[in-house]
């Protein structure tokens, strides 16, 4: 499953120092100028899990795989961006293709490192992002309705339905807000990938804080601040702090978390909100082969949790022998978990609850 959750904001505000730490490399260049990311770097990120660590540490399996969400530092925005400002018709093909967007805002003052609007803000950023990508929204919604019209009126029942939901979108869109915040019917929700709007996307943002800030972090005062809607998650951390623990050992990283009062890695949880954002969840097989966790959405049944694997798995679907993460870790494997009466056999109907240790039954 190829997942890519899009990194954008304004010049300058961390964005590159995020990416780099976030992939543990340097590739993304981190230069004190705007426009210094103009190909979108992408680095794929393993979603911690401590789950399948402790999976791998009971059946010492040959290799370990987590579930993986790929990141996009895609090239910063400037106001005009819509009307190709800047890099501004690049930045905008480049986030479509994405599923998510994280939207980094930099909340600190720092003389050495220049702002593009000359003093940090992050409402006054928040809303110039925003507003371009409304502005760039509201163009494709208009040049879609107007091409959509004419396979309406000559009586194509689809094409009127879609014109239906582009009118709705446009208002919400002219009255300035995300296609995101907008109240849909199911059959709408059904039709809105159809048109690649990028406010339609799930947000979630960062908020790049100096270090010593980082544990005094208020979501809901920063939320206020800014005028961020309730819906979109807000994860506050270091973006230096987090590019430094990255060439550090595990026990190296946690010292220098403990010196600022900080419980875990910021990155840590934004991968894993990340990856909440998109309605997805992961079970796990385990064996001698490899431990590996299983990226599918929240509702999967078991055949489609199968096909994740191979498309023979779900067509061939017969049964799931599950147990569940909690009885797989107490019984220390999956023959104790059977003999305590743990292990069930599901059928197509099942619905895989996250953390499920699944071993499937399938014809040829």
């Amino acid at each position: 499953m190829n997942l890519q959750i899009g990194i954008v904001g304004l010049p300058n505000v961390g964005k590159s120092t995020l990416f780099n730490a976030l992939t543990k490399t340097q590739n993304a260049q981190a230069a004190n100028f705007p426009f210094c990311t103009i190909d979108p770097n992408i680095g794929t990120v393993p979603v911690p899990d401590e789950r399948l660590e402790k999976l791998a540490e009971i059946v010492q399996p040959e290799k370990t795989i987590p579930a993986m969400v790929e990141f996009v530092d895609i090239a910063g925005l400037v106001a005009g961006a819509s009307k190709g400002e800047g890099l501004g018709n690049k930045f905008l093909s480049h986030i479509r293709e994405c599923n998510a967007v994280c939207h980094v805002l930099r909340d600190f003052e720092n003389d050495d490192i220049h702002h593009v609007s000359g003093s940090v803000n992050p409402k006054n950023d928040w809303e110039i992002i925003i507003a371009e990508l409304i502005l760039a929204d509201l163009e494709s919604a208009q040049s879609q309705k107007e091409r959509l019209d004419k396979k309406s009126r000559s009586g194509d029942k689809e094409a009127a339905k879609e014109v239906v939901l582009l009118e709705k979108i446009e208002k919400s869109l002219t009255e300035g807000h995300m296609v995101n915040q907008l109240k849909m019917s199911e059959e709408e929700k059904i039709i809105l990938p159809r048109f690649q709007l990028i406010t339609a996307k799930p947000f979630l943002v960062v908020a790049n804080e100096v270090e010593t800030e980082v544990k005094n972090f208020s979501a809901e005062n920063f939320r206020e601040k800014i005028g961020v809607p309730t819906s979109v998650p807000i994860i506050p951390l270091s973006a230096q702090i987090e590019s430094e623990m990255a060439t550090l050992t595990r026990e190296e990283a946690r010292e220098m978390l403990a010196e600022f009062g900080i419980t875990e890695p910021g990155l840590d949880r934004l991968i894993r909100e990340a990856f909440n954002l998109l309605g997805l969840q992961v079970y796990f097989t385990a064996g001698k082969t490899e431990a590996r966790a299983w990226t599918i959405r929240v509702g999967d049944r078991a055949p489609q949790a199968a096909g994740v694997i191979h498309t023979d798995f779900e067509k061939g679907f017969i049964k799931a022998e599950v147990v569940s993460y909690r009885d797989y870790v107490q019984y220390r494997g999956e023959t104790e978990a059977k003999n305590a009466g743990k292990l069930r056999l599901e059928g197509k109907e099942y619905e895989v609850q996250d953390g499920d240790v699944i071993h499937f039954r399938f014809a040829n």
